[in-house]
């Protein structure tokens, strides 16, 4: 449950992708949707903030990175907090400009001002990951509680991992789940997914492995690849549900196909063993292979006897 950016806290006597802290930074489409960085070249008739919004939000759709960073920066430079937060986005993630995250907390912090929630969760995020400042945890989770309290689903995430995590904070795990119940009921995948794994484990509540596929299920719903591999752990084990190596291994497919490396990795091994699927060793192979460059040892160590 643990970061945007980064994020796989991984549960290893359960073999379950642990408490993933939320991605720490809004996804750029969904982003520059709300809203959009060079100035305006001379000779070119004045634009509005708005304009310059949209015409850089519409490069961006069509992968002109450059161009949406001219464009952001035009109505950024108007004083608009979303081209704000939208150039500092691009500076974070190496967009059509080099990757500065001095320059991108510099934009973020511009928008805050304006009560940006994106921008607010974004400061926290380059604190809590150490990007252009020092890392600085109790930084973070200020930031964090701006947005958060605003109702920002993503902060709510990043600050339920804080106190799962106990960074600079006691580790409270009620506490965490209260977030990530917030989180979870604007949708927020991420969240879902770290309630499964809460209730998975056993973290902060009792076990219930039900309403752990309860809130892998939403998750999953949403393309969330951990869940889909947590699912597929919890058919294979009959834990909570009748034991259904094929149905395990479908989720597995799922989630492996989404790159998760652990996923991956179970699926080689359903191929080896023929559960589930027919047993295949070049197919056991080939996802294996994949589980390995996704740093999985385990499946390291299958291929040096394969």
């Amino acid at each position: 449950m643990i970061a945007r950016h980064h994020r796989n806290w991984i549960t290893v006597a359960a073999s379950i992708a642990g408490l993933a802290l939320a991605a720490m930074l809004p996804s750029l489409p969904a982003a520059l949707a709300q809203g959009a960085a060079s100035p305006q070249a001379a000779g070119d008739a004045p634009i509005s903030a708005q304009e310059a919004l949209d015409k850089g939000a519409e490069a961006y759709a069509r992968q002109d990175y450059a161009e949406s960073a001219r464009l952001f920066r035009i109505a950024a430079d108007q004083g608009n907090a979303s081209a704000e937060f939208n150039l500092g986005l691009l500076y974070d993630r190496a967009r059509g400009v080099p990757q500065d995250f001095a320059e991108a907390m510099r934009w973020y912090r511009m928008s805050a001002d304006q009560g940006d929630v994106h921008a607010e969760n974004n400061i926290g995020a380059l604190y809590a990951n150490g990007h252009g400042v020092a890392q600085d945890w109790t930084e973070a989770m200020r930031w964090y509680r701006k947005a958060a309290d605003q109702g920002d689903a993503e902060a709510e995430e990043n600050v339920g991992a804080i106190y799962a995590h106990g960074h600079n904070v006691p580790q409270d795990y009620a506490e965490a789940m209260r977030w990530f119940n917030k989180a979870a009921d604007q949708g927020f995948a991420e969240a879902q997914y770290n309630l499964g794994v809460m209730y998975d484990d056993g973290l902060g509540v009792a076990k219930d492995p039900a309403e752990a596929m309860r809130w892998y299920r939403k998750a999953a719903d949403q393309g969330e690849a951990r869940a889909e591999n947590n699912i597929g752990l919890l058919y294979s084990n009959g834990t909570g549900v009748a034991q259904d190596k094929t149905e395990a291994a479908k989720w597995f497919r799922k989630a492996a196909e989404h790159g998760d490396a652990n996923a991956q990795h179970s699926l080689g091994l359903a191929y080896s063993r023929g559960e589930g699927v027919p047993a295949d060793l070049a197919q056991a192979r080939f996802w294996m292979q994949k589980a390995a460059a996704g740093g999985i040892g385990q499946a390291k160590l299958w291929l040096l006897v394969h």
